[in-house]
């Protein structure tokens, strides 16, 4: 509960900054607002032969962008929330989404592309997240905690460059990128969970380097393409197995005013976790509520 309240604030303390940021002169701001609600749903017919489970799914997400220019000064601002929950039938609920991420730059323009910067970013998740269905000695299941609210988090400060060829794709370049992981659970902690010594809460990984790619663009009418990709690699164990790689991507077609189909992935490596490539999908639609200050 402590937790909860901790992220309620961080996040509201994040929009006030920029909502009274703005108060103050809205010319040179532009601000993009962007949630929905997704449902899916499939069910079977007790006959039906090719096999199914009956299911419904819900998610909801929230994306505010507020951006500030002047002169050689930029200010970006950005708050990304989903969250979802899937049941198939003979199952409890268990969710589908789960994703907290704040950041906020400042950046110096170095040139019609090039902009020194300095960024910190937070991202970690809303509830808890479970291996399911695990099995005991005596043959017993079980499900087994395995994250949740700042199990871990991830707090990034970072500084270097950033290049931007287009308005629709940016490039940030941290070559001193100082990263926190938070471990919350004390039962995680103990396990060594995220790459922190067992039964430490915190692991500080002060030399690191930081890549950020962030692309979003209107690929066809009515059809948008929108990804980031996050690269994190550790100057003191700079091995290519253990460099940290994650990357979202979100292919949206607007059916009219209030509707959206959407296909999102989610590709994670992350050695710490484990040493495999993670990944997830989904097919969504569901209604979506937009607003823009600006004309791209």
């Amino acid at each position: 509960m402590k937790r909860s309240i901790l992220l309620l604030l961080a996040i509201v303390h994040t929009y006030g900054i920029m909502s009274i940021a703005q108060s103050s002169d809205t010319t040179y701001w532009k601000k993009d607002f962007r949630a929905g609600i997704n449902f899916n749903q499939a069910s079977f017919s007790d006959n039906w032969t090719g096999g199914g489970v009956n299911s419904v799914g819900l998610n909801a997400f929230l994306n505010y962008k507020a951006n500030y220019a002047r002169d050689i000064h930029t200010w970006d601002n950005e708050i990304d929330l989903t969250y979802g929950v899937l049941k198939n039938e003979g199952q409890s609920s268990r969710k589908s989404l789960d994703r907290v991420f704040l950041d906020t730059k400042y950046g110096r323009q170095l040139s019609s592309k090039w902009t020194f910067f300095t960024s910190l970013s937070l991202l970690t998740q809303f509830a808890d997240g479970f291996a399911y269905d695990q099995e005991r000695s005596n043959g017993e299941t079980y499900d087994s905690l395995i994250s949740s609210l700042f199990a871990p988090a991830f707090l990034t400060s970072s500084w270097g460059f950033e290049y931007t060829p287009a308005d629709f794709f940016k490039v940030r370049l941290g070559p001193f990128s100082p990263r926190f992981t938070f471990v919350s659970n004390d039962g995680l902690a103990d396990l060594g969970a995220y790459g922190v010594d067992p039964g430490d809460n915190l692991r500080a990984e002060w030399l690191g380097f930081q890549a950020l790619a962030d692309f979003n663009k209107d690929i066809a009418k009515n059809l948008n393409l929108k990804w980031k990709y996050i690269m994190f690699a550790n100057y003191e164990e700079l091995e290519l197995e253990k460099i940290d790689h994650r990357l979202d991507l979100i292919l949206s077609a607007k059916v009219n005013d209030f509707m959206d189909v959407g296909l999102g992935m989610i590709l994670i490596y992350d050695f710490d976790q484990i040493d495999e490539i993670q990944f997830s999908q989904a097919l969504t639609m569901g209604i979506v509520y937009k607003f823009k200050n600006y004309e791209d």
